[in-house]
């Protein structure tokens, strides 16, 4: 697979309290979308979604954390705001379909959080806060903690935002906590848990602009892991479960009337998952796993006016699958690959999903590798039992064709990769215009190129940039046709520097509407770090410093320059 790797130290340096904005630069073909300075809400239309190659938006890419399926079980797509730096040892991406591993909703790509661990033993303490343009206030604390066989890992935050426009405030509290111990040098366990709790406000479009659009979202993640690791073989046995309760109010239009009714959700997923890796012989890995999910909610109305509460849906559903996927090496110069899942679901029924993929290693620091692969999702409990709901609906799919070449110079100080792939989708989940209920017509046919560089020039001073084109039979909102970064890092005795400039073109904005539906803009980022004593850094962060004025929804104008100050603690 196509799979970006963003680390730990980039992500730190980014100085932001959320990861999608480092996701946003570092990996080709990536784009999500936001409303302003801090806070990406979770309605369509109005709130960060999150696509690779112009795959999405709502329940079509999957987030992980640490392996687990991260999404809201009513309505299938992830919470941007969930996914804090914080917690965040380092981000996996793969672009393109990974539904043979990862089931549903990893038709588009999948991005893994993986938590921090502390590896070395010792206590480490960091305190960080930023404050800056629009009275925005950044804070976490966090300890680690390893002492022979133990370890911990906890962390806190609190986020505040006035925002750029009237009524568009954001207030988060988030905590983290991870212990794990090592039985011995093969087994090992951990457990965590994972609290977010934000108040927002949305103004919704200066078009069609809405009072007192409120939201109060607490999301919860706990997870059980045990693994194993010998020679010749490795592998887990996981437990997760993950809820959310929500409390919406729609807000109203000025001059009319606030609403008479208030949404409310609760939802789950309780998910047990078991891999095994083998090798089987010289050159292979064989990979068996299974995975089991129970998600679903409730979802009703409240009254102001006292009236009972209204019950929206009150449903679970079930998901189980079998997967096994091959791989051996010829030669010591070519590499195949197979994999196929079973998957089946409680409404939707049973889906065959098979992968092949085939890498030759041309040279030393040659690579050139294929795959055809499969992706899918299934429809959603929204989809199958809420408004303009249909039963019947079955799995959307696509197939994606791939062709890649990495190659490495100068003692691999100097990587260089390019993909070229082409995307061909069926059974989309839409709601065409006279048509009471969701149906499966939707087509989907994208290709593109993604190409990505990094090259550390000196020991202090390294250079990055990806470039991606992505070509769309048919607009799809919240993809750009061309996304281009170029940034680097430079540090000097006691000061670090880095910056990065990023242009997107023929952003589309809004489906199917044809006036002033593409944005193009230019944006320029810039850090500034000084260590002032060996545990105290002071640093400053500016963002958009061009002052470009540019949407990536429709309707909701983006902030002009910003700037921030702070200073990070390492005890």
């Amino acid at each position: 697979m196509s799979v970006s790797v963003i680390p730990q130290g980039q992500i730190e340096r980014r100085m932001e309290q959320s990861v999608l904005p480092v996701l946003t630069e570092q990996v080709p073909g990536l784009f999500v979308s936001s409303i302003g300075v801090m806070g990406y809400l979770v309605s369509n239309g109005s709130a960060g979604s999150i696509s690779i190659r112009g795959v999405g938006g709502g329940a079509q890419m999957l987030m992980l954390i640490d392996g687990h399926p991260q999404y809201m079980g009513i309505m299938g797509h992830p919470l941007a705001d969930s996914y804090q730096s914080l917690m965040t040892e380092r981000l996996e991406v793969v672009r393109g379909p990974a539904s043979v591993l990862y089931g549903s909703n990893a038709m588009g790509g999948v991005v893994n959080l993986i938590t921090k661990q502390e590896k070395v033993d010792g206590v480490r303490t960091n305190v960080r806060a930023m404050y800056g343009s629009y009275n925005t206030l950044t804070t976490e604390a966090s300890n680690a903690v390893r002492k022979g066989k133990f370890n911990s890992y906890a962390a806190f935050g609190y986020n505040r935002s006035d925002g750029h426009r009237e009524n568009i405030g954001f207030e988060q509290y988030s905590g983290y906590a991870k212990v794990g111990y090592d039985f011995t040098r093969n087994w090992l366990a951990y457990a965590d848990v994972d609290i977010t709790n934000y108040d927002a406000s949305n103004p919704f479009s200066i078009y069609s602009p809405r009072l007192d659009y409120d939201m109060n979202i607490t999301r919860g993640v706990t997870s059980f892991s045990l693994q194993n690791n010998y020679d010749r073989t490795s592998g887990a046995l996981k437990f997760y479960y993950n809820f959310g309760y929500h409390k919406i109010d729609d807000g109203y239009s000025p001059g009319g009337e606030p609403r008479d009714g208030l949404y409310r959700s609760r939802d789950k997923m309780l998910g047990i998952t078991a891999y095994q890796n083998y090798s089987l012989f010289r050159g292979n890995q064989t990979t068996v796993g299974i995975d089991y999910q129970h998600f679903g909610g409730r979802a009703w109305n409240i009254f102001r006016s006292g009236l009972p509460e209204s019950e929206i849906v009150r449903e679970s559903l079930n998901e189980v699958a079998g997967y096994v996927n091959f791989q051996q090496l010829f030669w010591d110069k070519v590499s195949l690959n197979a994999g196929v899942r079973i998957d089946h679901h409680s409404v939707a029924g049973n889906e065959w999903i098979p992968q092949f993929g085939i890498s030759w290693f041309a040279a030393e620091n040659t690579i050139v590798k294929g795959i055809v692969s499969k992706g899918f999702r299934n429809p959603t409990l929204r989809e199958l039992y809420m408004w303009n709901y249909n039963r019947d609906l079955k799995p959307e799919s696509l197939w994606n064709y791939e062709l890649s070449l990495t190659q490495s110079l100068l003692d691999r100080k100097l990587v260089f990769g390019l993909n070229l792939y082409y995307i061909k989708g069926k059974n989309s989940i839409l709601q065409p215009a006279g048509v009471p209920t969701l149906i499966n017509t939707g087509k989907l046919e994208n290709y593109g190129l993604e190409a990505d560089t990094r090259y550390r020039i000196l020991p202090n001073l390294s250079v990055n940039g990806n470039y991606s084109y992505i070509h769309t039979k048919n607009e799809i909102e919240g993809t750009p046709k061309h996304k281009l970064y170029v940034g680097g890092d430079y540090s000097m005795d006691r000061w670090t520097f880095s910056t990065g400039i990023q242009l997107v073109k023929d952003l589309v904005k809004f489906d199917g509407i044809p006036e002033d539906n593409q944005e193009s803009f230019t944006l320029w980022n810039a850090r500034v770090s000084y260590r002032a004593a060996k545990w105290v850094d002071i640093f400053v962060r500016g963002e958009n410093l061009l002052a470009q004025k540019y949407e990536t929804n429709r309707g909701y104008p983006m902030p002009r320059a910003t700037v921030f100050g702070g200073f990070s603690l390492n005890l």
